[in-house]
């Protein structure tokens, strides 16, 4: 079986107990089905929202602004 490559993916999500909107930029394998593998230790206390494939460069997100307020 040929050694699976790790591909670029930018996760969105929640930190649990929180409304700001997190991202971050990992190196994955994916499944022989081609679903991404998060590691379980990067998913702990976080609600995914999206797994979008490459380096996405988030210029705005939800509560940046509200932060902004506090």
């Amino acid at each position: 079986m040929p050694q699976q490559m790790a591909s670029p993916v930018t996760i969105i999500y929640f930190q649990n107990g929180s409304i700001e909107l997190h991202y971050q930029i990992l190196l994955v394998k994916k499944s022989p089905s081609g679903r991404v593998i998060l590691e379980p230790s990067f998913s702990k206390n976080k609600t995914i929202l999206a797994v979008l494939r490459g380096e996405v460069d988030v210029m705005n997100k939800f509560g940046d602004r509200m932060l902004d307020f506090y």
